[in-house]
This record gives C-alpha cells, sequence and structure tokens, in this order.
C-alpha cells in the first residue's frame, strides 16, 4: 500500500552549505563552455579507441620535434589532453551525484504520487455527501476522459 522510497530532511544549514558548494563549484569552473546542439554535433569526438590513437600520436610527436611544425599546436594540444584528464575524473564524480540526485527526485516525486492516487481513490470512495464532491471532481480534472466522437451514420455523408 503506503510506499516511502526515500526519507530526505535538509536542514536549512545543509541546504545553505550545499548552495555555497555549487556557488563555488560554479566559480571555480567558469571557464568551461556551453556548445549549442549544432556545435556538439559537428565536432569530431574522441571516443575510447581514438584516445588511446590521440595520446600515441601526441606521445610520438613529442619525442620527434623535428616533424612538427610550429603552427600545428602540440603544446596546447598536451595541455589540453593534461586538462581532460583532471577534468574527467571530477565529472564523473558530478555525474555519479547527478545522477543519484534525479534518482531521489523521481523517488520524492513516486512517494508524493502514490500518496496523492490513494487519497484521491478515497475520496471518490468517501467523499460523496461530504461536500467534496466538486473539489474532487476539480482535482480529478487530471484523469478526464477523452471522448472520441463516433461518425453517426446521420453524419455520414
Amino acid at each position: 500500500m503506503s510506499q516511502n522510497l526515500i526519507s530526505l530532511d535538509l536542514s536549512e544549514a545543509e541546504l545553505a552549505d550545499i548552495d555555497t558548494a555549487l556557488g563555488t563549484l560554479e566559480a571555480r569552473l567558469g571557464g568551461l563552455i556551453d556548445l549549442s546542439a549544432l556545435e556538439r554535433r559537428s565536432l569530431p569526438k574522441m571516443g575510447d579507441k581514438s584516445e588511446a590513437f590521440c595520446r600515441q600520436t601526441l606521445n610520438l610527436l613529442a619525442q620527434n620535434p623535428q616533424l612538427v611544425p610550429p603552427g600545428l599546436g602540440l603544446d596546447d594540444a598536451r595541455r589540453d589532453l593534461a586538462h581532460l584528464d583532471v577534468l574527467r575524473s571530477r565529472t564523473n564524480r558530478l555525474r555519479q551525484l547527478v545522477g543519484r540526485a534525479e534518482d531521489s527526485e523521481i523517488a520524492l516525486g513516486s512517494d508524493v504520487m502514490r500518496v496523492a492516487l490513494e487519497g484521491y481513490a478515497l475520496l471518490k470512495l468517501m467523499g460523496k455527501g461530504s461536500g467534496l464532491e466538486t473539489l474532487r471532481q476539480d482535482i480529478g480534472a487530471r484523469f478526464g476522459r477523452r471522448v472520441s466522437r463516433a461518425k453517426s451514420p446521420a453524419s455520414a455523408p
């Protein structure tokens, strides 16, 4: 019957600490960018297999500087790779935290929905004659049925 997947009780002090921590993250990660959907689709991606290729290529180029033209940007690419490694470990931790937060949102919403549905069923059964029928109908509008209009023979051309 009753469901309580999660009990989450955050104090005002804890919420303030969380907001401060989020503000710190936003400030410290201010250099992060936001790509448009078009940019995201059009950029070449470095997946697991191509990452090994990139690492090996950058290492070989660094070991053979005589092959590297000045405008290639090898130093920038090596710095980008180092920053990628540093950022990735933090991003993974953030993804796990966001995943747990999203699951907790779903569980909290489900707990609320379950009680509301059970309460609505009670109102339907016991609310008649208690002056709650109009209010129950108002909140029950969410469950309104769609009336399909079948063509009657008289209205058919």
